[in-house]
């Protein structure tokens, strides 16, 4: 009798737990994470995004390409929520996917993602616009170029960083910060602009860059201020001995840069121009959701000058992905109405996931569909004539 009441016992208490486990089937709460103030983020000042209308021509005179250096889905959905549901990305209605693994390595640097989009080559981890065997590769940068038209580039990193470096210099490796510094000045760029002066002229060769290209006819800023002042280029602006300032400390340089490179490089040949959001890669390496969260925000307030001068202009395609997403970013809860996310990251290193490539303007339907970055930059380069 004893043992028929014990196994009675244990068949309700199995089917007790059976019950309660088909009733909550909330297992999220079973997760261990370890949260810091680091991992909540609330927008207490959310931007008014714009609503752009689409180019009914074919014709393809410019390309902008932006990248958000460690920018990967994750990241674009925690913007969305922190920003109220809404960002200039929105008016993108042909996306794509891209893939970011490298020649050597599944989990990819800003080195050879960069080299991948630039040239349309995967490469190893570390090279600047050189195949596996080191021999250079054609960027995008130089194609425009060679058909006559400006190109430049402008980024919140130093000017040297892996992603500025791909288009415009080739190297064995990313290390090599003063001999890439050396391959821009004289690589035909049109502007450029960032941070990383130390490079230019405070050289272990003795150097001084930034006073050889002002003796080729460059305008040379070093500050936010005397670049907005410059009236015709070409133009080299280098605002930070390194880095620039993250997001809420530069007084929004990069979407005024980019204003300014849009009025210098305009011209009847067209021209390219890649734009990076740098720093975005920084706030997943810190795993600091608020950090992340501000630089994509300052990126998106870019994409929306960048639509704006599109619209009236009618021939630019506008290209917008990230090089590879960092940090592992997982957004767990948070709310719309309250502008608030609660993150978790996996990784103070990059991550191996698929791309989001959005595409707005003339031929952006060819970017739809799953590819490879190099397939990306193919698609880029087939419309530059």
């Amino acid at each position: 009798m004893r043992k028929v009441l014990i196994l009675a016992l244990l068949l309700c208490g199995s089917a007790f737990m059976a019950v309660s486990q088909e009733v909550d089937r909330d297992r999220s709460k079973y997760a261990v994470n370890n949260f810091a103030d680091n991992d909540i983020y609330t927008m207490y000042e959310p931007y008014a995004t714009v609503k752009v209308n689409e180019p009914d021509g074919r014709k393809v005179k410019n390309i902008i390409l932006m990248i958000g250096d460690g920018m990967g889905l994750e990241q674009i959905s925690a913007a969305w929520v922190c920003n109220g549901g809404s960002l200039n990305l929105d008016n993108f209605s042909k996306i794509g996917i891209q893939r970011t693994y490298s020649a050597n390595k599944l989990v990819t640097d800003s080195a050879a993602a960069g080299t991948a989009l630039a040239t349309g080559h995967k490469t190893n981890n570390g090279m600047i616009s050189m195949n596996p065997d080191s021999v250079a590769v054609k960027s995008l940068a130089e194609e425009a170029m060679e058909k006559g038209k400006r190109a430049g580039a402008a980024v919140t990193c130093r000017v040297n960083d892996a992603t500025p470096s791909v288009f415009f210099s080739h190297s064995s490796t990313r290390k090599n910060q003063e001999d890439i510094v050396a391959q821009m000045a004289s690589s035909g760029v049109y502007f450029l602009s960032g941070g990383g002066i130390k490079y230019w002229n405070d050289r272990e060769d003795g150097r001084d860059i930034t006073a050889e290209i002002q003796e080729k006819g460059y305008s040379f800023a070093s500050t936010k201020e005397e670049l907005m002042a410059v009236e015709e280029g070409p133009v080299v602006a280098l605002m930070a001995p390194t880095e620039l300032p993250f997001a809420l400390d530069r007084d929004g340089i990069l979407p005024s840069s980019v204003e300014k490179a849009l009025q210098l490089l305009d011209n009847k040949k067209g021209f390219f121009l890649m734009v990076e959001g740098s720093m975005i890669d920084d706030g997943g390496h810190d795993n600091k959701a608020g950090h992340t969260m501000e630089e994509i925000f300052d990126f998106d307030r870019t994409i929306g000058k960048v639509l704006e001068w599109a619209e009236k202009d009618g021939q630019t395609l506008v290209i917008v992905t990230g090089d590879h997403a960092t940090g592992g970013m997982t957004l767990l809860s948070g709310s719309i109405d309250q502008k608030r996310i609660k993150v978790n990251f996996s990784t103070t290193g990059h991550n191996g996931i698929c791309l989001p490539v959005y595409a707005w303007g003339p031929h952006s339907e060819d970017f739809v569909g799953v590819y490879e970055n190099t397939e990306l930059s193919d698609k880029i380069r087939k419309l530059i004539k």
